[in-house]
């Protein structure tokens, strides 16, 4: 089987897939390995800057997934980042960086360009085919992609800088610290307003919500912890009541209290109230009363282009 190689340097966590089609035309995962490197400290501040530390992290990342995908031959790779390279100053300097290391070129998508990859990679998942009017939320760590499909057609594509990181930084002082029902009130306010400022509409009928991201596989690994059951075993349709009860239970906890928690990844734990809490103010803002949630991404989107040009 013909594979490509996607390589996504994201602001929390950097991931690779490796794909090709099978018999029905169908995109099939044949490699995929997420490694948390957070290269976005600091991306909330005035003039977002990557840091050494951060950057030699997602350096590290990249060659050792790179290395993962080799033996597999992919006829074509693809590296691309997002909001935390695309925001930061020295964003340039360090895909430098990387090219020099690795010999490879990374592009850096725009978030409208981001949106829609996801949007396409929503797409090919086959528990989604019968969705035909929904709304897609991408919640990472330096941005919150919001899309809405009529007819399987997308009608908006948004990137909003309402990543978990970023707000984090800006709502929670001290995140190891317990996080007051303040903080948390301020987050959703903040994803409320911004929302409204980005002229995103909620104008489907009886459309379904439909979440992708870090965020929903950490619930439903929290779930499958509670069962002993892996997150892809868990029910992929997460009820809005269930963020709002798993919110107000990690919240009042320290960070170390959280990272005790099954399911919850150390890597993650600091920012997971804010991820949640936003989630929450989107899925009120839009009357949503749950989340299908899907591991099709901007990965699978940008395999199926390249996909397409074999």
């Amino acid at each position: 089987m013909s594979c490509v190689a996607i390589l996504d340097i994201g602001s929390n966590s950097i991931k690779i897939l490796v794909a090709g089609r099978d018999g029905s035309g169908r995109i099939v995962s044949l490699l995929s390995r997420t490694l948390d490197a957070r290269i976005s400290a600091g991306i909330s501040r005035q003039e977002p800057r990557l840091s050494e530390e951060g950057m030699a992290r997602g350096l590290a990342a990249i060659q050792e997934l790179l290395a993962d995908a080799a033996p597999m031959s992919p006829v074509a790779v693809r590296l691309v980042a997002t909001s935390a390279v695309r925001d930061a100053v020295n964003g340039a300097d360090f895909c430098a960086r990387v090219t020099r290391a690795t010999g490879f070129e990374i592009g850096i998508l725009t978030g409208e360009e981001e949106a829609a990859a996801i949007g396409r990679g929503l797409t090919c998942d086959p528990a989604l085919q019968r969705l035909q009017d929904f709304y897609v939320f991408d919640l990472g760590g330096g941005s919150l992609e919001c899309l809405s499909f009529a007819q399987r057609r997308i009608q908006q594509a948004l990137s909003l800088q309402l990543g978990c990181v970023r707000l984090t930084e800006q709502f929670i002082p001290d995140p190891a610290a317990p996080i007051t029902p303040e903080m948390r009130n301020r987050i959703k306010a903040h994803t409320r307003r911004v929302l409204a400022e980005s002229g995103f509409r909620f104008d489907l009928a009886d459309a379904a919500g439909v979440a992708t991201g870090g965020t929903v596989s950490t619930v439903r690994a929290i779930l499958g912890a509670k069962t002993g059951l892996a997150a892809e075993a868990t029910p992929s349709l997460i009820q809005v009541w269930h963020l709002r009860e798993l919110l107000d239970t990690l919240a009042p906890l320290t960070l170390a209290e959280r990272v005790r928690v099954p399911g919850v990844p150390a890597a993650r734990a600091d920012v997971f109230p804010a991820a949640l809490a936003t989630l929450v103010a989107v899925a009120e803002t839009g009357g949503l009363t749950s989340f299908h949630h899907s591991f099709y991404n901007l990965r699978y989107g940008l395999a199926a282009d390249l996909l397409a040009g074999l």
